[in-house]
């Protein structure tokens, strides 16, 4: 679900909409207002215009932010009318539309299986069982072996050194990150 569009940041903030606007002069002009915000009025009438500031600021104080506040100003209210007005965001439709066709019928793609139709299902990418203890097999088994037991070693110890405390299942994070990492060194590669 998208928020509900909020005004425009570079307005509250007296800034130009334009892409080459840098961080000084986005943190210049919040200061700039601010400051003289702080010194004219009460606080319980600027307290709104106060919040609309800080909150367009939040938005643009980065390049990204910059980049996504012209992208949503460029796009219009109504809901994604606007992909059809960016200019080339379909040019390559065509062009695939064209190299599908050219191919003719080429093998099927997998469909959910009918009311009544057996089907085996399809297996997700890299999640095969036997594909893992194929790599493993024909990789490093000793030195992944090695690494495994080091990490159930370290995270055992720390679990009986630090006890309870909230460090514990961070350095066990840790070390369990450390064999994603570096465990892939020890299976072959794919196929």
């Amino acid at each position: 679900m998208r928020p509900a569009r909020q005004a425009d940041p570079f307005t509250v903030l007296g800034l130009p909409a334009r892409p080459g606007l840098t961080d000084d002069e986005v943190r210049a002009a919040w200061r700039r207002i601010a400051a003289a915000n702080r010194a004219a009025s009460p606080p319980s009438a600027r307290s709104g215009w106060v919040a609309a500031a800080a909150a367009a600021y939040t938005a643009i104080r980065t390049g990204f932010g910059r980049t996504e506040a012209l992208a949503d100003l460029a796009r219009p209210a109504g809901a994604r009318r606007w992909q059809a007005q960016v200019p080339g965001l379909h040019r390559h439709r065509p062009a695939r539309d064209a190299r599908r066709e050219a191919a003719g019928p080429g093998p099927r793609r997998w469909r959910p299986a009918a009311d009544g139709e057996r089907r085996r299902r399809r297996p997700v990418a890299g999640l095969v069982a036997g594909r893992w203890w194929s790599r493993v097999r024909r990789g490093r088994p000793a030195r992944l072996a090695l690494r495994i037991a080091a990490v159930a070693a370290v995270s055992i110890t720390v679990a009986l050194v630090a006890g309870p405390r909230p460090a514990t299942p961070a350095l066990i994070t840790g070390a369990l990150t450390w064999l994603a990492v570096t465990a892939r060194h020890d299976l072959a590669p794919p196929g």
